[in-house]
């Protein structure tokens, strides 16, 4: 994300597949206290394993975990996430300096910094806390690159496993706002997929984007088929009775995924084509929150439906 992407909507893609860099935080759907909860637990680990901090890395395929804990999520860029033990947390950030003030708008940091090469100013930080140890979320995850800088400096760095801190299944807060953005996404399926026959599938997505956008929806990517084929992006043609539709999207950093199959379903035994469990973006802790989907064929036709599901 660029800065500019910080303020306006910006679309990376084509063909169903969009993302833009608006990020807010309502704090009636997420108080303060949600994540002051979330960083209490880390810091009851940290005394537990004697470590005066945990750092979080933060980018575009790995930003479920700043956003837990701070609801700093912003894409196209990296950051370490500094959860001190007993002070409030500093983020390192390659964003330019003229948007800090909109993270500390958006998240619960106030101490940002510049992140230059993220080993240096890392290790200044801790020079000037004393830190002689520190703790990494999933260390061996972290980019080569600073995985190999930190490695290099003087300080022994002791890896903290997600399982240990990080498990949105168990927070009600997180469960809530995934089921609100399950809910809302359904709702809005509901009501478009009856009126989208005859449709062309460019047509269809840009009516789906326009709902979800104003709803607050972040990241939106979905895909089509008129059944002989699973669903896929787009491609200029006109959609036919019994069509599928697959979304997936995130709302306020929560994603969920649903399908959803034009007319009624009929009852068949169905077919488990996809289980998603537990991986990057839906993040839950094994076996907790998955998305299942599944194919139905009747008539010669392929249909398809699916839920995010406890």
């Amino acid at each position: 994300m660029t800065a500019q992407g910080a303020h306006i909507e910006r679309p990376y893609s084509a063909g169903g597949i969009v993302k833009r860099g608006l990020i807010t935080w309502d704090k009636s759907q997420i108080p303060p206290e949600v994540f002051e909860e979330r960083v209490r637990r880390v810091r009851t680990v940290l005394s537990e394993r004697d470590l005066p901090a945990l750092v979080v890395y933060s980018e575009l395929w790995r930003s479920n975990q700043g956003r837990f804990f701070s609801n700093y999520m912003p894409y196209f860029n990296r950051a370490l996430l500094i959860l001190p033990r007993d002070t409030p947390p500093t983020l390192l950030c390659g964003l330019s300096p003229r948007v800090y003030g909109w993270i500390r708008s958006v998240t619960t940091i106030d101490d940002v910094r510049p992140a230059g090469n993220f080993s240096k100013p890392l290790f200044e930080l801790a020079a000037e806390r004393k830190w002689l140890r520190i703790g990494l979320l999933d260390l061996v995850q972290f980019p080569y690159d600073i995985y190999q800088a930190l490695r290099g400096g003087s300080m022994s760095l002791v890896n903290v496993e997600s399982a240990a801190v990080f498990s949105p299944a168990d927070d009600k807060a997180e469960l809530e706002m995934r089921l609100k953005a399950w809910h809302d996404a359904a709702v809005v399926l509901e009501d478009e997929i009856p009126n989208g026959v005859g449709l062309v599938d460019h047509h269809f997505v840009g009516r789906l984007e326009r709902r979800f956008r104003r709803a607050g929806v972040e990241d939106l990517i979905v895909l089509l088929t008129n059944g002989k084929t699973v669903p896929a992006p787009p491609a200029g043609v006109t959609l036919e009775e019994g069509f599928s539709v697959s979304v997936a999207l995130e709302y306020r950093g929560h994603w969920v995924r649903l399908s959803r199959t034009h007319g009624m379903m009929v009852a068949t035994s169905p077919a488990l084509v996809e289980r998603l469990d537990g991986s990057y973006p839906y993040e839950c802790g094994s076996g907790k929150i998955r998305a299942e989907h599944y194919e139905y064929v009747h008539n010669g036709k392929r249909l398809f439906y699916g839920n995010t599901i406890l």
